[in-house]
């Protein structure tokens, strides 16, 4: 593992809850008489009323992700969930655990909100926290990024009962652009990578938390 100074002297790791609105508008006109065959009490009606008022209702649509871009920043990108298999203190857990904390980082460069890996993250955790201020500090004064979406395709776990546990995360991360108020770019896109990082966590009462990060070179 390297050393964990500067973590992010460059914006890389190498590196909310959507609301929708719908409007359901039902109307019914009835200006005189009804016209012939269509008695409401006759057969057809009541069997039309019923089936009416026992069909599914529409399901409500979720406003659509839109990635960041020079017009302007992300819009509705899902806020991860823990797992139920991330709250174990097992393999399984740990592996879970990891893969999500990585999904609020990925979530943190989108949107400039870092309170959830935050949250998954120990005090001690020297990278964790230089994480925290570079996308913290390039989302600033309008700015917001482009890409640095993360995806984990592999992790490894050590698993240690009663002490500190060990897994090896395969890191993609994409491009990062910085974008100024005005959409242009901060400063120079950095490349995509491909790295590899280990963690260290510990399991106590409110489950998994990152206590040590690092890249492996």
């Amino acid at each position: 593992m390297t050393s964990r100074t500067s973590p992010f002297t460059r914006l890389r790791y190498s590196a909310a809850a959507v609301l929708a609105a719908t409007a359901l508008v039902l109307t019914a006109c009835n200006d005189g008489g009804n016209p012939p065959g269509n008695d409401p009490t006759s057969p057809s009606a009541s069997e039309s009323a019923s089936a009416s008022a026992t069909s599914s209702p529409t399901p409500t649509p979720s406003a659509a992700y839109k990635p960041a871009d020079a017009k302007g920043k992300a819009q509705n990108v899902p806020v991860p969930v823990l797992p139920e298999a991330a709250k174990a203190e097992t393999k399984e857990g740990l592996e879970a655990f990891a893969k999500y904390w990585y999904s609020t980082l990925s979530y943190a460069y989108e949107t400039g909100d870092t309170s959830y890996f935050k949250a998954m993250s120990g005090p001690e955790c020297v990278f964790c926290a230089g994480l925290s201020k570079g996308v913290e500090s390039a989302w600033r004064d309008g700015k917001w990024i482009e890409g640095g979406t993360i995806e984990t395709p592999s992790v490894t776990v050590q698993l240690s009962s009663g002490t500190a546990s060990q897994a090896t995360i395969q890191v993609l991360q994409q491009q990062i652009g910085i974008r100024k108020a005005d959409g242009s770019l901060y400063q120079e896109p950095t490349k995509p990578t491909n790295t590899a990082s280990q963690a260290t966590a510990t399991y106590g009462t409110n489950g998994w938390i990152f206590t040590d990060l690092g890249l492996i070179r």
